[in-house]
């Protein structure tokens, strides 16, 4: 049996982008893939993710919001960052691991100040479906330069 890849999702949180995109890689590629995620800061699940990867079939509710430090003695093959601060602020990982980033817009800061969740999840949506897109792309996608 073929050992599974494992990749680390990273971001500011682990609260939205890096919770979803652990979630899509899980489903689409769990075969191929030990996905997971965290943060340089975590604060919490986003209940906006929770709905709009749940309105896509994907339940979350279950995944915690989990800091860099947890995951210390996991030999990840891929640390894939998702935004800048947690590009700036990533951590040492061994030379045999592939750090690359891939940035997607923030949909809790996207949709700060508006009126109501209807105006707000179309955001998540949007970053949502992005992020599928990205992890379909899999395993080709890791290997471009």
């Amino acid at each position: 049996m073929k050992k599974k890849t494992k990749i680390l999702f990273l971001c500011t949180g682990n609260s939205c982008r890096s919770q979803m995109a652990e979630a899509w890689t899980r489903n689409l590629h769990g075969d191929q893939f030990d996905a997971y995620s965290a943060g340089i800061q975590p604060k919490g699940l986003d209940p906006g993710a929770v709905k709009v990867m749940a309105e896509a079939g994907i339940d979350i509710s279950g995944q915690r919001s989990k800091d860099i430090d947890s995951l210390e003695n996991i030999d990840f093959d891929y640390v894939i960052t998702l935004c800048d601060n947690a590009r700036e602020s990533c951590p040492y990982f061994p030379a045999k691991t592939r750090v690359m980033h891939r940035g997607f817009d923030d949909p809790p800061r996207l949709a700060a100040g508006v009126a109501d969740e209807d105006q707000a999840l179309p955001h998540y949506r949007r970053v949502r479906d992005e992020i599928r897109a990205f992890v379909e792309k899999f395993p080709e996608v890791l290997e471009e330069p």
